[in-house]
């Protein structure tokens, strides 16, 4: 099995390892990963994942040597196509990209996040990333196009003008470019990418889930919507959760914890 899967109170880690393919993606793989992602987010006692390639590569993309076998093969992709028959949004190529979680997903990078690897890495939340990782839409020279979200969520992150420079060029982008562009989030020394995400989980997990969730969904909402409707979807989100977790936190607030900043003991 490519994936292991490992729980340390409420952080799960993912651990793919393909190593003889720099942990490239095969559909066994994404099925695999897509179905724990989903067990995830059912069981309630897990609140971040870790998304962690081993071996040095957090992914190489998709295996090219499965995508050569799709030649001459008619509607090679119908699996995978918008919509499913019974209505359902299928999985995507590399996984678990269509997926739209209710819990965050932390990005472990060392070595290479390239080609559908990048899309994966753009679905994750947050990205930590090794001082020698590194990203690129290294695809382009196949001919292999983004249909993982890499056109959707790469501008996002970083704006049209980056996105397109980095989509037209193919080129490797390094972690500190991506830490400077915004394609990262943490940078840390080599050997320490899972280590750090898996202690950024750990961090997060600390707080009130409800009201994270809340708010995390809201950001996600709010993509391509006016200011006035971003701020009717924002309430919808999260005006219940003043009464349901709001109120008890301030009530400790009030009883002295977490005073002048101190995040640990609250």
């Amino acid at each position: 099995m490519t994936l292991a899967v490992e729980r340390d109170g409420p952080v799960t880690t993912l651990v793919r390892s393909r190593f003889a393919a720099r942990n490239a993606m095969d559909p066994e793989s994404a099925v695999a990963l897509t179905e724990a992602l989903l067990a995830f987010d059912r069981d309630a006692t897990q609140s971040v994942a870790v998304l962690f390639g081993a071996g040095g590569a957090f992914c190489a993309g998709f295996d090219l040597k499965h995508a050569a076998a799709l030649r001459g093969a008619k509607n090679p992709l119908a699996a995978l196509d918008f919509p499913a028959a019974d209505g359902a949004i299928p999985r995507g190529p590399m996984g678990p990209t269509r997926l739209q979680l209710a819990k965050p997903v932390i990005a472990a990078i060392a070595g290479p996040a390239v080609a559908g690897g990048m899309e994966l890495a753009l679905w994750c939340d947050l990205r930590v990333m090794e001082a020698s990782a590194f990203m690129g839409v290294y695809c382009r020279r196949w001919g292999v196009p983004l249909i993982d979200g890499g056109t959707v969520r790469l501008p996002r992150i970083v704006g049209r003008g980056r996105a397109l420079d980095l989509i037209l060029t193919g080129r490797k982008v390094g972690a500190e470019e991506c830490l400077r562009i915004g394609l990262c989030e943490r940078l840390v020394p080599d050997g320490q990418a899972r280590a750090a995400a898996e202690a950024l989980a750990h961090e997060i997990a600390r707080f009130p889930q409800g009201c994270l969730r809340a708010d995390r969904r809201s950001v996600l909402l709010q993509e391509g919507l006016s200011e006035l409707d971003g701020l009717r979807a924002e309430w919808a989100c999260s005006a219940a959760m003043v009464e349901r977790e709001g109120a008890a936190g301030a009530a400790r607030f009030a009883a002295g914890k977490g005073r002048h900043g101190d995040f640990e003991a609250i």
